[in-house]
């Protein structure tokens, strides 16, 4: 991963709370930037109490380590004439301020972006909202997995909607976030002004529905809940179980792809019944063809069968918990330890880019 530290120069100053904003932070601390997370100290960040049952009550929580790698912390109460000069100058020597409020809570701490940008013209404010700065809605990852349609869509055909296990819209909005703002630096290079982005966890889901969204707009079909399966591609996201009891799954995303697996499952004839000849086909099909490769994949071995549709070419994924994800050396890679007081915190990197100069 990258070691380049281009935002050396950079202070960031971080107010924002729970894992979206947070994690913009984290991005920018890990490419070097001067990150300074802000705490109420009546209400800090909700999250350093977010614990496990197995986590002692002297350590940080796992969860606030996620996306708090590399910050210097400091307590200051807004709403105090002191603790507020304080912030305001702060502000003056600081160039990419985060938060994320509901609306009217900036001018309830009176730090509206014009009194901001008073204090410091340069200053770039990353804002993100549950649903847009209009709104005074409290949300939570959770909730906008119900209202913009994730749920709906995420569990088993006959199942209750199921939420993803990761707080996947924060995730998201995170990256539109990141992506304004190194906008909005390349746009300060020129004006030598600051400039607000403000993103809501409303339109990042939304605008994250993709080949979902499209579907529905251009053909009027709701999508469904199908468990892992894809809906526009079969097999695609089909479960199987090897003779050994491992799991995996199979992603056939073109023609060459599915005569290669019916090779080397020696289900030649396949390619000749109509009900596969082509992906619609078997999108329409996909339960028959499910029962067949499921049968055929059960006689093999894991070691045999893995290894055969690494050579030919297949796109597969073992179904790994997390203790085996993490002994491969790619995933060690990526971990990160730090020592805060007296607690060893171990988290993933922010960067998935490798960075490279002439």
């Amino acid at each position: 991963m990258t070691t380049q530290k281009i935002f050396s120069n950079l202070k960031v100053l971080d107010i924002s709370t729970v894992l979206a904003g947070p994690s913009v932070g984290t991005f920018f601390a890990e490419l070097g930037a001067h990150v300074t997370k802000i705490e109420r100290p009546s209400s800090p960040d909700v999250t350093r109490a977010w614990k496990l049952p197995a986590e002692s009550e002297e350590q940080i929580s796992a969860y606030f380590a996620s996306v708090n790698y590399g910050k210097k912390y400091i307590e200051l109460d807004l709403l105090e004439k002191k603790d507020y000069l304080a912030f305001i100058h702060l502000v003056e020597d600081c160039d990419i301020l985060l938060m994320n409020f509901k609306g009217g809570d900036q001018e309830k701490l009176r730090i509206t972006d014009d009194l901001l940008w008073k204090a410091n013209p340069k200053l770039i404010l990353g804002k993100i909202s549950g649903f847009g700065e209009e709104s005074d809605r409290v949300a939570y990852d959770l909730i906008l997995q119900a209202e913009a349609g994730f749920m709906s869509m995420n569990g088993h055909k006959d199942g209750t909607p199921l939420k993803m296990p990761i707080a996947l819209i924060d995730v998201l909005a995170a990256h539109h976030l990141k992506e304004g703002l190194l906008i909005a630096l390349m746009e300060r290079t020129k004006t030598n002004l600051g400039s607000s982005i403000e993103v809501s966890l409303y339109d990042a889901a939304l605008c994250s529905l993709a080949n979902q969204a499209s579907n529905y707009l251009m053909t009027g079909q709701i999508p469904q809940r199908m468990g892992s399966l894809h809906p526009n591609i079969a097999p695609y996201g089909e479960i199987f179980s090897t003779s050994d009891g491992v799991q995996l799954t199979i992603a056939i995303g073109s023609e060459n792809h599915f005569t290669k697996l019916l090779q080397l499952l020696n289900l030649n004839d396949l390619t000749s019944n109509p009900l596969f000849k082509n992906n619609q086909k078997r999108v329409k099909n996909r339960a028959e063809l499910e029962t067949i490769l499921s049968n055929a994949i059960a006689q093999l071995s894991s070691d045999f069968l893995l290894a055969e549709l690494r050579k030919s070419k297949i796109p597969y994924g073992e179904i790994k918990s997390l203790d085996k994800v993490f002994v491969d050396d790619r995933a060690k890679s990526l971990i990160r330890e730090e020592k805060q007081s007296k607690t060893l915190t171990k988290r993933m990197t922010s960067i998935a880019f490798k960075w490279k100069k002439l």
